[in-house]
């Protein structure tokens, strides 16, 4: 039997992690065309409301189903504005290990939304859902995704070279692929213990390594 995490809500002081619905589509869309997002991530460029609504119908619910991973709306609690996106991917539930990846939206950067729900989602994983292992990987020039790692505890564990695929702009206005490396992180629920800190500020994206 396949193992899956379940539909949940996370809660914070500040954010509700949830799963994704039909009303995001048009904020997903907006965020997922943002030159930040698109130069550090594989999301399709443009991004179109179809590409969110694929997303949301059938890529999400069938990666959660499949038992490979979770994909969370990260929303403002006060103004349930969505924020940004919380994925779980290449999970092994043996292992009880999974990767984590965190987009964040252009207007809500500088906030430290990405900490917090990482840090949430880490905390979760290792309480309700007995994990053992957290996984992030980071473009070495994505000195934001490399803070909220961190912030939340991760410990660098080395370099995969040249095993990240990233994007730049050419002088023709167009997306180029640039190759470099990924710095491995891990996080374990001993990590955790005796407090995470101050989660303010800074970092908001990380390459999102199993978009397809």
């Amino acid at each position: 039997m396949t193992s899956t995490f379940p539909n949940i809500s996370i809660s914070t002081e500040r954010l509700v992690l949830r799963p994704l619905d039909e009303d995001d589509v048009p904020a997903l869309a907006a965020m997922m065309n943002d030159e930040q997002v698109a130069a550090w991530t594989h999301v399709p460029q443009p991004f179109t409301e179809d590409g969110a609504r694929d997303w949301i119908g059938d890529h999400a619910p069938a990666e959660r189903t499949a038992g490979r991973g979770l994909d969370l709306a990260v929303t403002e609690f006060l103004t349930q504005r969505l924020v940004g996106v919380i994925q779980l991917a290449k999970t092994n539930w043996h292992v009880r290990s999974t990767e984590l990846s965190y987009i964040v939206a252009p207007w809500a950067r500088g906030e430290g939304y990405a900490s917090e729900a990482a840090l949430a989602t880490a905390q979760w994983l290792f309480g309700d859902q007995k994990f053992e292992r957290l996984e992030l990987r980071t473009a070495a020039d994505n000195t934001a995704s490399q803070q909220v790692a961190q912030k939340i505890g991760c410990i660098s564990e080395g370099v995969l070279r040249n095993a990240c695929i990233a994007r730049v702009r050419t002088e023709d206005g167009v997306w180029a692929d640039v190759r470099t490396d990924f710095i491995v992180w891990s996080l374990l629920p001993e990590d955790l213990e005796g407090g995470s800190g101050q989660l303010t500020d800074s970092g908001d994206f990380t390459t999102f390594t199993d978009w397809n």
